[in-house]
């Protein structure tokens, strides 16, 4: 069976089924058309979806607030997680998270509403309290509310006011009703109720810190120190924390969709904002949070634990951290041309006596390449050779007598040969042409005493000699100038 009839066949056994439970279905669909649909109910009101403001928690909170921040410090004996104050801290700090939580669900409600407004302020002003407080400022008529405003500019940037005042001259929004914008106010001034509860909470956590974590105070700071404290759970829960999650506490992850992503920073926190980490320049920032935080680890701990209550340890922390940053911001070290060292050259052996003397002086220059090579100042040179320009021979043969007198012989300097070379050469001088054979003188045999010229055909020579009258007649007839022919007498062509 191929692949395609057992799919056919799948295909009637499933009909089939089908079939078989009509009956069931349409049952089930007669049971669905007899319940009746119940309209959707939609909020009204914001204090149907936020009621944080109204609790009784948070008012005792505030109230236990103000009855503390009235003290020094911190009264009691005994460990400090038994202390009230201490206790409240720690609620304290958890409130602050549900504040947060309550803010976003109150921007939701707001910008649900004012969509019908403004729609394209969710897309210009992202974090939530700016948003209300820019639609509690801008109210329904945002055209002339967005120009001048001086409490706008106190919420947004100049850059960002410019941008939302165009988009308000340009959008599509209608005017809300009178109570759509009596719901919109008061979920705006909800939302700066809690706000204003939450920056209260944290003064007084800072105010506090110096006795709860001195340590982990002396690193980052007390408002640092305090919203790490309230994003943990408090300073038992943060010492319980690695480094790595100590890092990112606090971070947000704000993205729009159709903007890049590339000015978005991941992984940044209240330390990363710190004041520690921002004096640093910008591409060692990431390293110096990294740092910071596991400074903050330890010091955490050590708080946890109530020692060095004097912040000796936090001293001790900064230090270390500051002396790392210092390191990795200086510059490197300039990197010097290495010279070479001076060779090692050990001395070497150079022959002595009069041996060696005796050579240094025949090899000496001698008396006459003395006098080529001097020269006298305001003459003129004449030239030795027509054809070499600037040779001269020097003061070689001048004189005041005008006559040629050649310089003294050295006997130092003088050319000697061998003895050797010298019974040579005198053989060669005393060997009688005619007497010898051709296996005496080791004569090719191909040589003979006839000779074919141009001039005469044939012409009786002796092989042996080294120069011919033929070949002197030739030479004679190429001599285009008598100083060349005085150099070929003197070289002896004359004898031969």
């Amino acid at each position: 069976m191929s692949l395609a009839d057992e799919l056919l066949a799948d295909l009637e056994e499933g009909t089939e089924d089908v079939g078989q439970d009509d009956g069931e279905n349409v049952a089930e669909v007669a049971d669905v058309e007899d319940v009746v649909m119940e309209p959707e109910i939609q909020a009204t009101r914001v204090t149907s979806v936020a009621k944080l403001r109204d609790s009784q928690e948070l008012a005792e909170i505030m109230n236990n607030i103000k009855k503390y921040s009235s003290q020094s410090k911190m009264e009691g004996a005994g460990p400090v997680e038994a202390n009230p104050e201490y206790r409240l801290i720690v609620d304290a700090n958890n409130m602050t998270v549900e504040i947060d939580n309550e803010i976003n669900v109150i921007h939701k409600f707001v910008r649900d509403l004012y969509s019908k407004r403004f729609p394209e302020l969710e897309s210009l002003v992202q974090t939530p309290m700016e948003y209300i407080s820019t639609v509690k400022e801008l109210g329904n008529n945002i055209l002339e509310m967005s120009k001048n405003n001086e409490v706008l500019q106190e919420i947004l940037t100049s850059a960002t006011i410019m941008v939302v005042s165009v988009t308000a001259s340009t959008t599509q929004g209608s005017v809300l009703s009178t109570e759509e914008f009596a719901t919109v106010m008061e979920a705006c001034d909800m939302a700066i109720d809690l706000h204003k509860c939450k920056v209260n909470i944290f003064e007084y956590v800072e105010s506090r810190m110096s006795f709860i974590s001195p340590n982990l105070s002396i690193i980052v700071g007390a408002s640092v120190a305090a919203k790490l404290m309230g994003v943990a759970g408090g300073l038992t829960n943060l010492s319980k924390m690695p480094s790595c999650n100590i890092l990112v506490l606090g971070s947000q992850k704000k993205t729009l969709s159709g903007f890049s992503t590339t000015a978005i920073l991941p992984h940044t926190g209240f330390i990363y904002y710190s004041e520690i980490v921002q004096k640093t320049p910008p591409d060692l920032r990431r390293k110096a949070a990294r740092l910071v935080s596991s400074k903050c680890t330890l010091a955490a701990r050590v708080d946890s634990f109530h020692e060095s209550l004097d912040g000796n340890v936090g001293d001790t922390l900064l230090a270390e951290i500051e002396q790392k940053l210092d390191k990795m911001t200086e510059p490197p070290p300039v990197k010097f041309v290495k010279p070479l060292p001076a060779p090692i050259d050990p001395g070497r052996k150079k022959r002595g006596g009069r041996r060696a003397r005796k050579m240094k002086e025949r090899l000496g220059l001698t008396e006459m390449r003395k006098q080529t090579n001097r020269m006298n100042f305001g003459e003129i040179e004449e030239d030795a050779y027509q054809d070499d320009l600037g040779f001269s021979l020097g003061s070689l043969g001048k004189s005041a007598s005008g006559k040629i007198r050649g310089p003294p012989v050295d006997a130092k300097t003088k050319a000697r040969i061998s003895k050797t070379l010298q019974q040579k050469l005198s053989k060669q001088s005393n060997t009688v042409w005619g007497g010898s054979t051709t296996v005496k003188k080791q004569v090719a045999g191909t040589a003979s005493s006839v000779a074919f010229t141009p001039l005469q055909g044939l012409e009786i020579v002796n092989p042996q000699a080294g120069f011919n009258v033929l070949f002197v007649c030739r030479v004679w007839r190429s001599l285009t100038h008598k100083r060349d022919l005085m150099y070929c007498l003197s070289a002896g062509f004359g004898d031969r």
